[in-house]
């Protein structure tokens, strides 16, 4: 995709889409307006009549269901990811309706075509009433839509490309889930159930195939373009060309046997989705078929099947040493495909991969709300996506940066002088005072109470997932004490004098010194010096696994620690190798780590650079040095 963001925008001067009434042709990065009674800028049109026609792709950062929003009080139609068929019409009015909504399942990273036609019509005023001055009835038209467990917003110019894409084939055949007991998903259960949805997804895949023929086949009834096609998708399906019996079984045979052309590619469908060689990925630290290497490449830093420039590597040779499997590895790596993944993985680095419930006191927190919410969890996304996506890449940049991406909702709240309508953008908060986004709002306010900050949470997210500890679960159950009970004391004190017993210290050693150091940021992250009248203590300790305990002031100390510590670099390397290979580093032998540690180390800290390493090693034949 383009770096150019926003939709193509065509203005014609009449209520219909001719090309002769075309006026403007524009790039529009979003579609939020309000026309008023005058019509589109530049008096080049009448505004009782005219109309607007937007397209391009939409790319959605998540997985999930997404509700598509159209607000007008004019005849509109939006269709995304599927040029036919509209997903919103809303061409002929009735009533004073002027919201108009629907779902859609869509994949996260993923571009998908979009159209919006707006048409505003006389609305009963006719040419007499117009020559009379009757003013136009007013015009306005919003794009938006409500990400999943996220809130309405119009959809923003990072998610919406000029350029169009082909429409994607979304499954809706609901799946089991896959087993996170290691920290990850792995799909590595077979069970009755798994093997029930496989079927139902084939049938879906094939009933889709079948409707959308023509657009896929270039014909429904030239039987050898048909059979070509049919090549072609199990070719893709199995991720490398196929030899004369697998063609003649998955192919030949079903047109031979097959009552109808429809029936054999139906057949074709299901056998190639029901088979083996596509529901099994490439497993094994590495054989010598080139198209495996491809396809572990692919998976790895994309989740998807092997492009045709990876497959064309494998075809001609270019994936036999490790210097050519890294150079593909590296191209894949700074793919913008590559960030889906990437950024995947940060959230479940950060424990919020789940969306979290983020609610809060509404008497303390007037000014909270779930538009706020999406908004943190959007300025942490842009937050993250600004660093790895950007020229180094550096992990430590993570956690040193006190740059955040804030609007003007959010503006008010952390104390910034921004307009109240002003879109995200980068801007210093607490210069001095943060750690990247160990302190971003959004991450603090989700490892918080309602009311008040929580060390306990915040110290084990620091614990296991950023020094990469193991703890272990509590010896039992416990409420945090109420804040009601001792109003005297404050946060630190009271969890001091909860885990103080013995039995707590085995992990609480090490949990709260660290989260005592983000002390300073109260339950929406907003920065504090004092709480029940009594200045703030954000003063910690960290025990290393080797060498003497080091000491922080606050939450500036530990994120200068992180980001120059040993043992924070190997969990992330080990974290990041387990996402993108799903198996643990071990498995790749004693030297895995201190080799990748070291390349990590050598490129700068570089994210993306580390993910091609990991890729690159994953994917190794047998007999190829590392």
């Amino acid at each position: 995709m383009g770096a150019e963001h926003g939709l193509r925008a065509e203005y014609f001067k009449a209520k219909r889409f001719e090309d002769g009434d075309r006026i403007v042709q524009r790039v529009d990065p979003e579609v939020h307006f309000d026309f008023g009674h005058d019509g589109p800028a530049g008096g080049q049109f009448d505004p009782h009549q005219f109309s607007i026609r937007w397209s391009g792709s939409v790319v959605a950062p998540d997985t999930g269901e997404y509700e598509f929003v159209v607000r007008s009080e004019h005849a509109v139609r939006l269709w995304v990811n599927d040029n036919n068929k509209p997903l919103i019409d809303a061409s002929v009015r009735s009533g004073n309706e002027t919201e108009f909504r629907a779902p859609l399942y869509l994949l996260g990273g993923r571009p998908y075509p979009i159209r919006l036609e707006f048409s505003k019509s006389t609305q009963g005023v006719d040419d007499t009433e117009k020559q009379k001055g009757k003013p136009a009835a007013p015009a306005s038209i919003d794009l938006a839509w409500k990400r999943p467990k996220q809130a309405d917003e119009s959809i923003p110019a990072r998610c919406l490309v000029p350029g169009g894409s082909p429409a994607t084939f979304v499954l809706t055949t609901p799946f089991p889930p896959d087993d996170r007991s290691m920290g990850y998903e792995r799909g590595n259960a077979i069970s009755k159930d798994w093997d029930e949805a496989t079927t139902s997804a084939g049938l879906e895949t094939a009933d889709y195939v079948l409707r959308r023929l023509r657009d896929l086949a270039g014909t429904t009834d030239d039987p050898i373009r048909l059979r070509s096609f049919c090549r072609k998708f199990v070719e893709r399906a199995f991720r490398r060309p196929l030899d004369p019996a697998t063609a003649n079984r998955y192919i030949d045979k079903q047109f031979a046997t097959a009552p109808d052309t429809d029936t054999a590619i139906k057949r074709v469908v299901l056998l190639t989705l029901k088979s083996p060689r596509f529901l099994y990925r490439e497993m094994g630290a590495g054989g010598s078929d080139p198209y495996d290497v491809a396809s572990r490449l692919s998976f790895a830093l994309w989740d998807t099947l092997p492009d045709n420039t990876l497959l064309q590597a494998a075809a001609s040779g270019a994936l036999s040493t490790r210097d050519q499997i890294a150079t593909q590895a590296r191209r894949l790596a700074e793919d913008p495909r590559a960030w889906s993944k990437q950024r995947d993985f940060l959230l479940q680095w950060l424990k919020v991969d789940q969306y979290p419930d983020l609610a809060k006191d509404r008497k303390r927190f007037p000014d909270f709300s779930p538009t706020v919410a999406a908004d943190l969890r959007t300025s942490l996304d842009l937050t993250l996506e600004g660093i790895v996506r950007g020229d180094h890449s550096d992990f430590r940049d993570l956690l040193l940066t006190d740059k955040l991406y804030l609007n003007g909702r959010l503006a008010k709240i952390y104390g910034v002088p921004l307009p109240a309508d002003a879109p995200f953008q980068p801007v210093a908060l607490d210069p001095g005072v943060r750690a990247g986004v160990l302190t971003h709002p959004y991450i603090l306010a989700t490892f918080a109470y309602l009311s008040n900050s929580s060390p306990i949470h915040r110290g084990v997210l620091l614990t296991r997932s950023i020094m990469g500890r193991t703890l272990q679960p509590p010896p039992a159950a416990f409420a945090p004490l109420a804040a009601d009970l001792h109003p005297d004391l404050t946060t630190r004190q009271r969890v001091t004098l909860q885990t103080k017993p013995a039995m707590c210290q085995s992990c609480h050693a090490v949990i709260n010194p660290l989260g005592f150091t983000l002390e300073r940021f109260d339950a929406l992250g907003r920065l504090r010096t004092d709480e029940n009248g009594k200045l703030i203590d954000s003063t910690g300790s960290y025990q290393p696994l080797t060498g003497k305990a080091v000491h922080f002031s606050g939450a500036r100390d530990l994120g200068l620690y992180v980001a120059g510590s040993d043992e924070a670099h190997a969990a992330f390397v080990k974290k990041l190798f387990q996402y993108v290979v799903k198996q643990p580093i071990r498995a790749y032998g004693p030297r895995e780590l201190p080799t990748l540690q070291h390349a990590f180390e050598s490129n700068g800290y570089n994210i993306r650079q580390l993910a091609a390493a990991i890729a690159t090693d994953a994917s190794l034949p047998r007999g190829a040095g590392k």
